[in-house]
């Protein structure tokens, strides 16, 4: 089912790793832990486990930055199958609450990222369509997302002879929550003389529906459709016999349902105002009669209202406390119960990076529990709000199978559930590199000393991380940088998740030399460009400088010949003891081997590839950025300066018409500068 495409084979400790997880899932095994020190290629590993068993697979990771690089690369390693990514398509998030002590309510307010809202909703309909598939997720996996079963009972199926009208059509796609518009947008369509076209919410196709009165003479279709740029030229259809037309949000009422699910709504709606009304809470009472009242106007017209997701222990008709449907559900094509269906042992689970996601997993639901007790206590909502909620992490135990953990540094609970016998050891790399060298620097003059340091890496032509332990340090930090001469950007948890994925990008092109971060930089970054990490305040006891984090931080470097670490410290504390020990084991370990096979070590080598996930389109530019105004095809230091000036000029003026105002701004005080020059010579 799965056809791995690689140019390289399984070396090191791979083929042993490959080989004793693949006979673990076909034994049975629920539990197995790949340890695997960073650079050992366990993605690789998994992809060929993915390969052997031939199930659709489900990959956790603990952050959007991670399952982005997770996502490229599973990518290039199944470009013949369906790979997706799913994560959280909030670029800001305010939840809905009630701060009693203040009387404040904070309406609930969001920004979608549309490009991420449209991944989502691409990886489910290729679990609804399609076997092959992996789907690279966050945490967001276990929030609630509606039932699959509705959702694909809720789709529109046409085919070619259908006898049905326009107006049916446009009714059907209304009732999906498509709009209607002159321009084509995903999750729109327009209707023309004698033809409908419909953009899905996935936004990568347009489907052409001609009609000959009542009936449907053809359907057509044109894929990899970029529906934000001008749709100036003829888009390439092919024809088909059938389509269906998913809908364009998850939480959609059926027809057949939806009155007995607004019969449920206003009986829990009575039963609730006799409580509030006997507890003297008359304001709260007429504020959730208001407001329920006002939603479930909206539900039967339109099938839809905001916030239908409270409603949604209703229109599931699950029973409450029950678990909520989540991405899990739809590995099922006609979606199980969360609290083990269909869902369960149809597909593969892989956690990556476990020691930090499975904690993630298990505090999910408690804040949001906390929030929405307090909405209604004080009438805002109703108590079956409880059951939007993410998945109890017994309740997730119970809607997986088979679970493979990956991490560097597993914790008790991976190996306590895997078990000696499902433990398998990944320390030897392919290319024979060592895991980096450590050395141990006080603290007084640690800037100056990093400064010399990352002087001498950027002369090799090298690549540096540096972590701190605040925003406002790496912030600091990066700007005294900048004012030495180094090309530097940082990142920490306020730059988004687009963006973060570019400045990565740029320190491979060689656009920045540095990065300062706090703890973004950890777990799974792939960049072999890197030769130095630098942790200052090494010596800071804390979950920043635990031996956990020490370990995978360090790792960092170990994808570089001259990997080296230099912590910035005044003593010798536990976790940097342990942290240490060890990394000085796998060294160990890894020196045997070489010597062993006769192996002399290699930095790895991969290729500076763009992301296929979106940009940002208004990515934060760096005031540090180098930028490179003729994409490098001259030299500007070597052009003469009213040359220099000239195209930069003209780069100005293509910033300011593709509204790039900072970049424009950049420029112009480059030209500036340049004429001061040119006057003064």
């Amino acid at each position: 089912m799965f056809k791995l495409s690689s140019k390289f084979k399984p070396t090191g400790d791979q083929p042993q790793a490959i080989e004793k997880l693949t006979r673990g899932l076909l034994d049975g095994k629920k539990h197995q832990t790949l340890l695997g020190v960073t650079g050992s290629g366990k993605t690789f590993t998994i992809a060929n486990v993915i390969a052997n068993i031939g199930k659709p697979t489900l990959v956790i990771s603990h952050n959007k930055t991670l399952a982005a690089q997770l996502y490229q690369e599973f990518r290039e390693f199944f470009p013949h199958n369906s790979v997706h990514y799913f994560v959280s398509y909030y670029d800001y998030y305010q939840p809905e609450a009630y701060i009693p002590h203040t009387d404040t309510y904070i309406e609930k307010d969001a920004k979608i990222n549309e490009e991420i809202d449209r991944l989502r909703h691409a990886a489910t309909q290729a679990l609804l369509t399609r076997d092959d598939v992996i789907i690279v997720a966050s945490v967001s996996c276990i929030y609630n997302l509606g039932s699959p079963e509705d959702y694909q009972k809720l789709s529109l199926h046409l085919f070619e002879g259908q006898k049905i009208s326009p107006k049916d059509i446009v009714r059907g796609l209304c009732r999906l929550q498509y709009n209607q518009g002159i321009e084509l947008k995903r999750g729109a369509f327009r209707k023309g003389v004698n033809e409908i076209e419909i953009a899905p919410p996935s936004g990568d196709k347009v489907t052409k529906i001609k009609l000959s009165g009542d009936k449907i003479t053809r359907i057509m279709v044109a894929e990899g459709c970029d529906l934000d740029a001008p749709l100036d030229k003829e888009l390439r259809y092919e024809r088909i016999v059938e389509t269906r037309i998913f809908p364009a949000k998850y939480w959609v009422a059926t027809d057949n349902r939806i009155d007995l699910a607004i019969a449920n709504i206003k009986a829990e709606l009575q039963q609730h105002l006799i409580k509030l009304k006997k507890q003297s809470l008359y304001v709260e009472a007429e504020r959730l009669k208001q407001r329920t009242e006002e939603d479930i106007r909206m539900i039967k017209r339109t099938g839809y209202c905001h916030g239908i997701e409270n409603y949604s222990r209703h229109l599931d008709f699950r029973e409450a406390g029950e678990p909520p449907f989540t991405l899990l559900n739809f590995f099922s094509a006609k979606g199980g119960s969360a609290s083990g269906g269909k869902t369960k042992g149809d597909f593969l689970t892989i956690i990556d990076e476990s020691h930090l996601t499975i904690p993630q997993l298990k505090g999910m639901s408690h804040g949001d529990h906390s929030r929405k007790s307090t909405l209604i206590e004080y009438g805002f909502r109703l108590p079956s709000a409880l059951d939007n909620r993410p998945l109890r992490f017994p309740e997730f135990q119970k809607s997986v199978n088979q679970v493979i953990y990956l991490s560097a540094t597993p914790k008790e609970y991976e190996l306590k559930k895997s078990g000696k016998n499902g433990l398998t050891e990944q320390l030897v790399r392919p290319t024979g590199l060592l895991d980096p060298t450590i050395e141990i620097r006080p603290t007084h003059n640690q800037i100056g000393h990093l400064l010399d340091e990352i002087k001498k890496r950027v002369a090799a032509g090298q690549r540096i991380l540096v972590t701190t332990l605040t925003k406002r340090m790496a912030e600091d930090l990066s700007e005294h940088l900048a004012e030495k001469g180094i090309k530097v950007n940082y990142i920490h948890s306020e730059i988004k998740t687009l963006e973060r994925l570019e400045i990565i990008h740029d320190l491979r092109l060689g656009n920045y030399d540095v990065i300062v971060g706090v703890n973004l930089l950890r777990e799974g970054l792939d960049l072999p460009e890197v030769s130095l990490i630098a942790i200052l305040d090494a010596d800071k006891e804390g979950f920043l400088r635990n031996a956990t984090t020490l370990i995978q931080t360090m790792g960092r470097a170990a994808r570089h010949l001259d990997g080296h670490v230099i912590m910035y410290a005044d003593k010798m504390t536990g976790s940097m003891e342990n942290a240490i020990r060890e990394t000085e084991r796998r060294r160990k370990i890894q020196e045997e081997y070489n010597a062993k096979h006769g192996i002399t070590p290699a930095s790895i080598q991969k290729a500076v590839k763009r992301s296929d996930l979106p940009s940002s389109k208004k990515a934060k530019i760096s005031r540090w950025y180098s930028y490179d105004p003729v994409d490098g095809k001259e030299d500007l230091e070597k052009l003469p300066v009213s040359r220099r000036i000239e195209i930069m000029t003209k780069q100005m003026e293509r910033a300011v018409k593709e509204l790039k105002f900072e970049y424009a701004l950049y420029l112009r005080e480059e030209v500036l500068k340049l004429r001061k020059e040119a006057s003064c010579s």
